[in-house]
């Protein structure tokens, strides 16, 4: 299940799990962003043993600038409250998955 989290839930949601999260930065108007939502969708029942959120960088801009996101769709993965790992743009379901696997 994809969570949106804002910068009033973030501290709990992401910064203090005890599994590793990754945050999709994202926009309604972006296009990329749409087209990766669905593969983001899937991939959180698969990946159970990750936390997958989003965040609304037009209603959190703040909270995208503070991790230095300039381009979206930029994906952060935090592990023990630390950013370890950063995917920006679009990229195909099964690369993702590779790429986020390393992380459980």
């Amino acid at each position: 299940m994809v969570e949106l989290v804002t910068k009033n839930s973030f501290d709990d949601k992401v910064m203090q799990s005890d599994k590793p999260v990754v945050v999709d930065f994202f926009a309604d108007w972006c296009g990329p962003c749409k087209r990766l939502a669905p593969i983001f969708a899937e991939l959180s029942s698969e990946l159970t043993d990750m936390s997958f959120v989003k965040v609304d960088i037009e209603e959190d801009g703040e909270l995208a600038g503070s991790f230095g996101v300039q381009s979206i769709p930029t994906l952060i993965v935090f592990k023990n409250g630390q950013a370890v790992d950063r995917i920006m743009g679009l990229m195909p379901k099964d690369q993702l998955k590779t790429a986020l696997e390393q992380y459980i």
